[in-house]
């Protein structure tokens, strides 16, 4: 369904007891981010928040899509499937062969309805603009810091509109922008992003390029923005798919060439200089629950400030899961898996992101398997569609197994697993805030193939070892190890033949010296996989401890295989480095962020504040957690080393 602007979502979101209005004041800066961080940890998302005393003239919603209800209410439908249910039968319908006139006349219907999603310009004002601010100052606006390292207050959910300038194919984007001013921000699109492309385009023909930034309106809008679409679709497109009625746009006042939704609440244009020199941007508490690396980004210069009366201003928080973004990032999985299966991979059946994965950095795929190599040919197939090339550990499963009770797949993935012959290593692009590949937006990949394996697949020399692992007599053993601080062990009594090493590194090829030691063990017989993560990580703390790993993980370079050889059988088990890279130890010359931690002082503040809130019983700051997990007081930690 289509919202008739951010207001009516708000009210309905009430009305289904989803939203929480806080009249007491907090401030804009760190304390409605550490509240709306404690909620939406709290439990299923918690809720919805409008804080309505910000010190400002408008109010602020947070985590309006942080749980599944309100990521369905946002997109209208009853559940995330319908999207991708609705996608795949017009798939189907549209390539169906068409033999007879009656066959071609049942598709008008469809055609008309591809009519109807499409976005139109209308003429006149609208509702985004009954409000002209005369002299534009976004510091009027309550834009948010949310974390005590961040560069400055930053827009977190900004609707970004460009244009190519020589097809004018519009793009619907969302990227971070860091206030420096009351007419500059930031304008932190990555060298992949279509948006940058436009910019380039720009550049040649030595223009100022126009942007318009909306905020608000139909929540619909904000999803679209981060929906991982091929650069010829148009953004507001597949927002009319999904709420079943066109977007409504309008001229922008200053910048004309650009249109935007006549619904939104508010409208920032302005536009980017190639002649400008570049901002120094950053650094970003970001959605890998680690501080992005400040860098050199384009000035965006603002002309002109619209809202809408009674216009509330949207935000969001990123940061250590589970946050908000994960249900934004859970409808792409549901709603992008029919067009995958049926453009590009149709032996795909089902997909998932684990949370503690933070999108790109842990992929589960399941396919329907017929023949040998079928793994490869599926991974090579999906490093290579659209954003799902930023993917670094891709892990594959088949119709054996539900890919979503992540105990039954982990047991059979290993049931199925040859560490030495079913891991298979990459290289290739990754997402710039990925801190731990040694070269920015490059490193490595892997895909773990736990299929079902034919003939050919299988190495006959290859001796699984014991399964019934005594997990106090493996403790035991590893307690011999200094440098071993915490083993979790919880995996092995449920068939899954994996540990997770809790280490304290100090000096170099330490990991891969210590993963020698261990498997050399007999206790250790039949284990096929440790994970090793930094000390100060517990590892028995399993949704924490994945996280780390997969954050600080390059698959490629920090991978060590031991094999050993018994009556010419091998037993294998393959050891990762998920530990903090330095200089010092691991020849790493990059600089190295802090994980994401509220302050002191503002978490006291909300303890202080917490009853006058009205937003039901104490919770403590998820940050308290983490703070023994810092390293040191910096956001990053310069040159790689502490």
């Amino acid at each position: 369904m289509a919202w008739k602007n951010q207001q009516q979502f708000i009210d309905a979101l009430e009305k289904a007891g989803e939203l929480i209005r806080i009249k007491t004041y907090v401030d804009p800066k760190l304390e409605i981010a550490e509240i709306t961080d404690r909620i939406s940890k709290s439990g299923n998302g918690g809720k919805a928040l409008l804080f309505e005393n910000t010190g400002y003239d408008f109010p602020v919603l947070m985590n309006a899509y942080g749980s599944e209800k309100r990521m369905c209410l946002a997109l209208g439908v009853d559940h995330l499937d319908d999207v991708a249910h609705e996608i795949e039968n017009l798939f189907k319908l549209l390539a169906s062969p068409k033999e007879g006139i009656l066959d071609k006349l049942k598709l008008l219907p469809k055609l008309g309805q591809f009519a109807s999603w499409m976005p139109k310009v209308k003429n006149g004002k609208g509702e985004c603009q009954e409000v002209v601010i005369e002299n534009p100052d976004i510091t009027k606006i309550p834009v948010i810091t949310c974390w005590p390292k961040d560069g400055g207050p930053f827009v977190t959910l900004p609707v970004i509109h460009t244009k190519d300038p020589n097809t004018n194919a519009r793009n619907v984007g969302m990227y971070r922008m860091q206030v420096f001013g009351p007419t500059l921000t930031g304008m932190h699109w990555h060298k992949h992003k279509v948006s940058a492309k436009h910019f380039a385009e720009y550049k040649k023909l030595n223009k100022r390029m126009p942007v318009a930034v909306a905020l608000g309106g139909d929540p619909v809008y904000a999803y679209a923005a981060t929906a991982p679409l091929p650069e010829n679709v148009d953004e507001y497109m597949l927002a009319g798919f999904l709420r079943k009625k066109k977007v409504e746009l309008v001229k922008c006042i200053s910048q004309p060439d650009v249109e935007v939704p006549a619904d939104a609440d508010f409208i920032i244009e302005g536009y980017v200089d190639p002649n400008d020199e570049l901002i120094w941007e950053g650094p970003f508490g970001d959605h890998t629950g680690y501080y992005s690396l400040p860098d050199w980004y384009p000035k965006f210069h603002i002309t002109a400030i619209t809202h809408k009366k009674n216009a509330v201003y949207p935000a969001t928080i990123v940061g250590i899961p589970p946050q908000e973004d994960a249900w934004l990032g859970k409808a792409t999985e549901r709603i992008f898996l029919a067009p995958i299966k049926m453009t590009m991979v149709p032996e795909i059946l089902d997909m998932d992101m684990p949370i503690e994965g933070v999108f790109h950095n842990l992929v589960i795929t399941k396919i329907q398997k017929d023949y040998a190599g079928q793994g490869q040919k599926v991974m090579n197939a999906m490093w290579g569609a659209g954003q799902m090339m930023f993917n670094k550990i891709l892990v594959m499963a088949d119709e054996g197994v539900s890919i979503q009770d992540y105990e039954a797949l982990a047991k059979y993935v290993f049931k199925n697993l040859n560490p030495a012959t079913d891991i298979f290593f990459s290289t290739g692009p990754m997402d710039v805030l990925d801190h731990s590949c040694s070269k920015m937006g490059f490193g490595g990949k892997m895909c773990i193939d736990g299929t079902a394996k034919h003939e050919e697949e299988v190495d006959d020399s290859f001796y699984s070892g014991v399964m019934n692992h005594q997990p106090e007599v493996i403790e035991k053993a590893l307690n011999a190890f200094n440098e071993i601080k915490n083993v979790n062990t919880s995996l092995l009594p449920k068939e899954i033949p994996c540990l997770i090493i809790s280490v304290e590194k100090n000096r170099k090829e330490h990991i891969k010296e210590l993963h020698e030691q261990v498997c050399s063990l007999q206790e250790l017989e039949g284990v096929k996989m440790i994970l090793y993560v930094e000390h100060s990580v517990d590892a028995n703390d399993l949704p924490t401890a994945l996280w780390r790993f997969c954050n600080n993980l390059d698959p490629k370079r920090d991978y060590h295989l031991f094999k050993q050889t018994r009556s010419n059988k091998y037993h294998a088990c393959m050891g990762f480095d998920g530990t903090r890279k330095t200089k010092e130890f691991d020849d790493f010359h990059r600089d190295w962020p802090n994980i994401i931690v509220a302050k002191d002082e503002t978490i006291i503040a909300v303890d202080e504040k917490w009853l006058a809130l009205g937003i039901g019983s104490f919770i403590p700051s998820p940050s308290l957690k983490f703070k023994d997990q810092m390293y040191g007081d910096e956001a990053v930690v310069a040159d790689g080393s502490s």
